[in-house]
Order: structure tokens, then sequence, then C-alpha cells
């Protein structure tokens, strides 16, 4: 008889964990709280507009890759791919913005014409994050986060020393130009932490946005959950929506079985994909192995306030991705931090499918999604959600020199009341542990419980952290972690 796995949740780490454990021969069944899959990156329809809730940004292509090539399968199996060019632009006032193209030489001629000189220590900055890339993602994010010994290799060593500086030292040692210093420290956002807090190994953020690039699945993010889903039910998963989690039951030490909406399910092995702070409270309190007190000194990832916007016209000026940097990075970046405080004056980044894909927005409409980073935890009220709206829209047409407040069809909002409603996200974070030098590895939650056999976790608030392709990941090391540990 098959082993029998129950999963919680159905984002990219608990369908990435469902594909490997069925395809191993487990008997694999998914819980989602929802109405439909993909945790996160749900997506939302409206009037003729099609928009996705969560991620937007399709990177490391090389992940998605591996992971249905584990299956004999490829993304263009299930979705068609395009590299954007350009891949997103950069606003820092009135109609003066950077634009990132779709290659490293075009990016190296933006960078001399901004500054004279830059394009020779960029490529000395990309050579080197291409070198740490091929390290992380070729080998060291593949691992399980159980012993600090998987750090230590003979390629690591030679690397120690990046571990102690920080992104932020090592962009403004080279480069002066406050403008090409933010675009570089961007893409860590994407970890979820502060440039000057994050280590310096993790440039290799910065090879996949200059040296790969920046792609986008038509019709939306979404098509990769809808693959994943695909891949699972051909592989054997059964997927039941509307069946939110009441408890895990514990039976001497063992979990041994799941109440959702009332009716208890027997299984032999729980892994939850949900928020891990959440799922422990599942949990009777004895089995609880990561205390209030813990969560609450971790560096969380940012929240967010998200609108989704029809307007009834096509806007101009923007490309499909845009970051408006036009005020202090480092103040709004202390508002999320350290003060945990709605910030005065945030950043904010938009992006507008239509313009690459017409599936998006009715003919001559344009779909858009705006996003304000935001300390996890914040007062959320319809009234802060309306005036952090105007503040932005009122920027955006400043910056963008067009007035759109007057086309506006509907806008629908996300922010952290949402995050906790809808994903039991701790304090409603967007993006989970931020992937701090303390917060890397083996020092992230565990994979496997400590105080409950056969029970495990996977996403993104444990190994290997934030993000799309590491949720990809993440699901396939626990799968080999349970295959190691019971064999079926």
């Amino acid at each position: 008889m098959k082993t029998s796995i129950s999963i919680i949740g159905s984002g990219f780490s608990a369908l990435a964990a469902s594909c490997y454990l069925a395809q191993d021969g487990y008997d694999v069944t998914i819980f989602e709280k929802n109405d439909s899959i993909g945790g996160r990156a749900r997506q939302l329809k409206k009037d003729g507009f099609t928009f996705d809730i969560g991620p937007t940004w399709y990177w490391m292509p090389d992940v998605f890759e591996r992971f249905f090539s584990d299956f004999n399968k490829k993304p263009e199996d299930y979705y068609t791919l395009e590299k954007l060019n350009p891949a997103y632009s950069v606003y820092f006032g009135k109609n003066d913005y950077i634009t990132i193209e779709d290659t490293i030489q075009k990016i190296c001629v933006a960078f001399e014409k901004e500054e004279k000189g830059s394009s020779k220590k960029l490529m000395k900055f990309i050579n080197n994050a291409q070198n740490n890339y091929d390290v992380a993602i070729k080998d060291l994010v593949y691992r399980p986060g159980v012993s600090p010994f998987e750090l230590v290799t003979p390629v690591t060593i030679k690397k120690i020393g990046q571990f102690f500086s920080t992104i932020k030292k090592d962009v403004r040692k080279e480069f002066k130009n406050d403008r090409l210093a933010m675009i570089l420290e961007f893409p860590v956002l994407f970890l979820g932490a502060k440039p000057d807090n994050t280590p310096s190994f993790y440039s290799f953020m910065n090879y996949a946005d200059f040296g790969i690039g920046t792609f986008h699945p038509k019709k939306g993010m979404y098509q990769v959950i809808l693959a994943m889903e695909t891949l699972a039910k051909s592989l054997g998963v059964k997927i039941l929506t509307k069946n939110p989690i009441d408890k895990i039951i514990v039976d001497n030490g063992k979990a041994t079985s799941l109440i959702a909406n009332g009716i208890e399910y027997k299984s032999d092995i729980i892994l939850s994909g949900a928020d891990y702070h959440h799922t422990e409270k599942l949990l009777d309190a004895q089995y609880v192995q990561y205390t209030e007190k813990y969560w609450e000194t971790k560096t969380f990832a940012p929240s967010s306030l998200l609108f989704y916007v029809g307007f009834d016209k096509k806007l101009k000026n923007v490309n499909h991705h845009t970051l408006f940097f036009d005020v202090d990075f480092d103040v709004h970046a202390i508002d999320i931090y350290d003060d945990a405080k709605w910030p005065e004056n945030p950043l904010f980044y938009a992006s507008f499918p239509s313009i690459t894909d017409a599936s998006t927005a009715p003919d001559g409409k344009e779909a858009g999604i705006f996003l304000i980073p935001l300390a996890p935890g914040l007062e959320d009220t319809p009234e802060l959600r309306e005036l952090y709206f105007n503040k932005i829209v009122d920027r955006f047409e400043n910056l963008t020199s067009q007035t759109v407040k007057k086309n506006i069809i509907f806008k629908e909002s996300f922010c952290v009341n949402d995050f906790i409603n809808d994903y039991n996200s701790y304090k409603g974070n967007a993006y989970g542990l931020a992937n701090t030098l303390f917060q890397t590895a083996f020092l992230r939650p565990k994979l496997k419980s400590k105080k409950v056999k056969n029970l495990y976790f996977t996403g993104q608030l444990t190994v290997p952290g934030p993000g799309v392709p590491p949720s990809l990941i993440s699901g396939k090391l626990v799968a080999e972690l349970i295959k190691k540990h019971h064999s079926n």
C-alpha cells in the first residue's frame, strides 16, 4: 500500500513538492483553503482584465527549466515565454528615467551614458555576480539546510568574505552615481532585505537581472501555477480546494491526520506549504518548535499594498515593469525595517502586463498593478489604502507626464489584512523571511519538525528563502528529505 502524504497549501513550493512526491510513488493529496490554487500566486479577473495577484517577475528561467526537466518536460510544453525588452525602466524624476534593456551590452551603454567609466566597473561586478550565481543556483541552494557544513565547499571557502560584507558596501565602493547604485541594489529586494543587510554573495541576483534577463509567461505568471497543476494531476496528485485546515492531529509524537472542515483525514506524512508560524498554531502547544518570541526576533521581508487597476486607455511613458525611485530609498527602507511605520513618501513599482500581453486587457485598455512595500503588521484600513493610492497616482501622473485618474474603470486593493486572511501570513508579510546573514541556509526554520515525527515544512519561511525560484527548489528539497526518511 502506498504511503499517504497530505500537503497543506497549493503555492509554488507545495505544488513542486507534490509533483516530486507523486513521481516517487507516494499517494499525495493537497488541501487548499481558498477556492483557487496558487497561494500568493493567484489570479484576479474582472471586466475583461486579468491580473497576477502575487508575483509578476519571471527571473531565473533555468530554475523553472530544471524543475520541469526533472519530469522530462519543458516550460514550453505548458506556456509561452517572452524575454522582455526593455526589462524595466526606473524613474528618478519627471520625465527622467533609466531604461534597462535585454542584454548586458545594452545595459553597459546605459550606464556609460549616466557615468563615464561605469561600464567597465559594471562588467567586473556582473562577472563576479555570475560566478556567485553558478555556485548558488547550481549547488548551494539545492541543499536542505540541515547542517552548517552544507555551506563549506572548496569553492565557498574562497568566498567566505562575501558573507561578511554587504551588497550596499560592494556597490557603493565601485559606483559613486547614486542612480546606478540604486539600480544595482534593487534586485536584493526580491530577497526581502535591505542592501545594507544582505551578504555580498547574494549579488547573484544582479546576474539574474542583467545577465539572464526578465521574462513574461504569456497570459501571466498564473500560467506557471496551471502548468504545475497539470503536471501534478498527471502524476496522480489530488487537489481539494475550499479545505482550510483546523488542526494537525499528533499521536505519540507522530503526525497522523488533518482535520479540514471538521472532517478527519488520516495521513502517514503531513507536509505544510502554508505559513510556518500558522502551521504550528494547528498543533497542540507542546509540539510547537518555534516560539512567538522566536518569530518576533526575526527579520521579515516586507508586506505590500497592492492595487489592481483597469484603465480605459493605453498609458504612455511606461514599460511592462516600471520602478519609481524618485524619493529617498534609504528613508523608505528605514520605515519598513527599523521604524515599522507607513512611509511618508513611498517608493513604488508598477506593472502593465497589457503592454506586452494583449490577453490581459480589452483592446485599447491597460491593466495596471501598483505595489508599495510596507512593514509587516501595520494598521490596514480602507482610508489608508485610499490615501496611498492617491499619493502614488499623483506622483505617477507627474513623473510620466499624463493624466490617468479620470481613466480608471475600477481598482481593487490587497494589503496586510488580506495577506493574513487569505494566506494566514505572519503579520501579513508578503515574501517570507529576509535572507540576512543570520537567516541563511541552516539558520532558517527547518524543513523537518524537530518535535513531531512525519511533519515537514516547505516554502518561503524555510530553506532556501523567498521568491518563486527558491519556492520551486524548496519543494524539491523537502521531497528529497521525505524520501530519505520514509521509503515508500
